[in-house]
């Protein structure tokens, strides 16, 4: 049971809801003059659709865009499936081949696997460097003319690695200029900016990508919302059918009271976003190099600047995460192993795996993820309960590694037996 009194460190999982936003999402949750279909042409009706008009004008205005380019979803996850499946799709006819990296979301990754397992596509993975960044000359090179669509993150949920967005545009511009293709034809861009927002600018005509995702959970917004930017003359393929809403690419009822919260909480986020990065990264720092300094065998995963103001990620060698978040939330800490989507699985991390570190390195990593309430007692209080809780399970651990991945001890002959029974199968082509 969760206590008020919680340190919450998992804000790249899901954050807790705005009282701000909150207070615009309640009258459209149980007021009668609010509660109408946006479909309908009667005035309860034509209440709730301006609401969802006067959202969409919010969120446009953040990202650079028409208001016509911005589609609601249900999630981030849908978000990416409709991107990636849609697009796909939609453009078949002008090729098969699809290109992604090894540290995507799952949501990406999955719905690639799908389509090439099922539907015919061929989907390079590149690889990435030590700190998770895609180079751009690898994804020039493997850019073809059956390109249609390349999904890239803006930002990894795991790591924290920020990726250099609009480099990728610009090979991909460049690759189109060569070709003589104009900006309506393939390859398009995609990046998934959920753990980007509130952090990063999301302007998407700086940016230069054509499609984009952001969903609610991430920003203190409500749970189950999404958006994805569509640049004008794209037609993705619809993935839920229906009534024809959102401009027929998605179909369903509009949740008005969670797109309006979603807005709310995105222009808040954008509001704050400079205050907020300039509070938490300090903080973070401050977290990093107290784990550095007091506990010994730990490997900072992903980039040591470029990365999310709030993230940090490492691999406390000799011990399983799983056990030391245990001991944390018995000390009232909140904090994660990989992604939020995959806390339930005793599978490694496949972005720690494909930034190069050893299998005991995935298992050893813990991810904290810092947010509004994060203050420099809750890192003072993580740094005092770490070490000890380290200290124990080291104590106990059959297994010793080394800083460069050498395994001693009890479980050498079985890891020396050969590929572990959890090893991902993460392809990444060059």
């Amino acid at each position: 049971m969760k206590t008020p009194s919680t340190i919450y460190l998992d804000h790249a999982a899901t954050t807790p809801l705005d009282p701000r936003v909150k207070a615009a999402m309640e009258p459209y949750l149980d007021a009668a003059d609010y509660f109408g279909n946006p479909s309908a042409i009667y005035r309860l009706g034509r209440v709730a659709k301006e609401a969802l008009w006067e959202a969409r004008v919010t969120i446009s205005s953040i990202l650079g865009c028409r208001p016509e380019e911005i589609l609601f979803t249900g999630s981030g996850t849908e978000s990416d499936n409709l991107a990636v499946l849609g697009i796909a799709r939609a453009y078949k006819a002008k090729g098969t081949h699809l290109i992604t990296s090894t540290i995507e979301h799952h949501a990406v990754l999955h719905a690639m696997e799908h389509l090439e397992k099922k539907e015919g596509f061929s989907v390079t993975a590149l690889p990435v460097d030590e700190y998770g960044r895609v180079a751009p000359k690898d994804l020039a090179a493997a850019l073809t003319p059956e390109t249609t669509l390349v999904s890239l993150m803006f930002a990894n949920n795991e790591i924290g690695t920020i990726l250099p967005i609009a480099e990728y545009v610009r090979v991909i511009r460049d690759w189109k200029k060569e070709h003589g293709r104009g900006p309506n034809e393939a390859p398009f861009l995609h990046t998934d900016a959920c753990q980007a927002a509130g952090y990063i600018d999301l302007n998407v005509t700086k940016l230069g990508v054509d499609l984009l995702t952001i969903n609610g959970s991430k920003i203190y917004g409500p749970k189950g919302t999404g958006v994805l930017y569509v640049r004008r003359g794209l037609r993705p393929q619809p993935i839920i059918f229906g009534g024809g809403q959102e401009m027929g690419f998605r179909s369903g009822t509009e949740n008005v009271s969670g797109i309006v919260g979603l807005a709310t909480a995105l222009r808040l986020a954008h509001e704050e976003r400079e205050a907020e990065s300039a509070r938490l990264v300090p903080l973070r720092d401050r977290l990093i190099a107290g784990i550095l300094d007091r506990v010994p065998k730990v490997v900072l995963n992903g980039h040591p600047t470029e990365r999310l103001p709030n993230n940090v990620n490492v691999s406390i060698l000799d011990i399983e995460g799983e056990a030391v978040l245990l001991y944390l939330d018995e000390d009232g800490i909140s904090a994660a192993t990989g992604s939020a989507c995959d806390s339930a699985s005793l599978d490694p991390s496949h972005v720690i795996l494909a930034i190069g570190r050893p299998y005991e390195f995935a298992h050893a990593s813990i991810r904290f993820t810092l947010g509004r309430s994060t203050t420099a007692a809750d890192i003072d209080y993580v740094l005092e309960k770490l070490p000890p809780i380290v200290q124990i399970l080291r104590q106990i651990s059959p297994v010793s590694i080394e800083m460069d991945g050498t395994v001693t001890g009890a479980k050498t002959a079985f890891v020396d037996m050969g590929r572990p029974h959890w090893e991902k199968n993460i392809k990444a082509t060059k």
